[in-house]
């Protein structure tokens, strides 16, 4: 399994989640790298480990928060995502990204839970990769592209901010990255996935309570700027890189 880690790491960089080779998801226990998670796994479905400790987040997200959100949440909509599928073989032969995507093919017993479990696993999978960074300013192409883009990171920062302040309820920040590196920004609610429209996350953040309210309470404001202290950034350029080589699964 750790060859199977490297060799991932290898064709897809520290970070870039890949297509289309279909590997399963390395056991909770297995040690990883930052950024390391092979995703987009057929059926049965396994929850990826953090590629760090519950503590690096520190102070900015919590390590109780961190191991609830992993241990509990993600955990919880793999075991429903893989309960959905069992008894449907056509659907759990699909890579994560093509189930998403051919969603409204999918029976209409089971649409709502991959939906919200599928998703989910998705959502998460790229999250915990994301993180775990020193936070900062990006450099390279990733900020190339934030300046050509938004304008600034600053902006960026601020317009993705409000972008998760204003989503009602649950749901997602995020940025999207197309084959070209065009940025755009938005929201999406509870755990609709853009892989659903055929659609590629350059990264994004979970505004559901869980993710936040141990420390924050009712304080998303907060939360989404503390956010920044540890996104990691060279994972993020890793994403940037794999989405223009059109390698970037989740």
């Amino acid at each position: 399994m750790l060859t199977l880690l490297r060799r991932a790491t290898l064709f897809a960089g520290a970070a870039a989640l890949v297509l289309p080779a279909t590997r399963k998801v390395a056991a909770q226990s297995a040690p990883v790298l930052p950024g390391s998670v092979v995703v987009d796994p057929s059926y049965p479905f396994v929850l990826p480990p953090l590629p760090y400790a519950a503590a690096a987040n520190e102070p900015s997200i919590d390590a109780q928060t961190m191991e609830l959100h992993h241990d509990k949440h993600h955990a919880a909509y793999v075991a429903n995502l893989n309960a959905a599928v069992n008894d449907h073989p056509q659907v759990a032969a699909m890579p994560l990204t093509h189930m998403l995507a051919k969603l409204n093919e999918l029976p209409d017993t089971i649409r709502t839970a991959v939906r919200n479990n599928g998703g989910g696993h998705a959502w998460h999978s790229m999250f915990w990769t994301v993180m775990g960074g020193k936070g900062g300013d990006p450099d390279g192409d990733v900020a190339a592209a934030i300046a050509r883009d938004f304008g600034s990171f600053a902006q960026m920062k601020s317009d993705f901010n409000k972008a998760g302040l204003g989503q009602f309820g649950s749901g997602w920040a995020v940025v999207l990255v197309d084959a070209s590196g065009k940025l755009s920004l938005g929201a999406r609610p509870n755990q609709d996935s853009p892989l659903m429209d055929g659609k590629r996350v350059l990264l994004g953040n979970d505004i559901w309570e869980h993710a936040y309210y141990l420390k924050y309470q009712n304080r998303r404001a907060d939360y989404l700027a503390a956010w920044w202290n540890v996104v990691n950034w060279p994972v993020v350029a890793e994403r940037y890189k794999a989405a223009t080589a059109a390698t970037l699964a989740i």
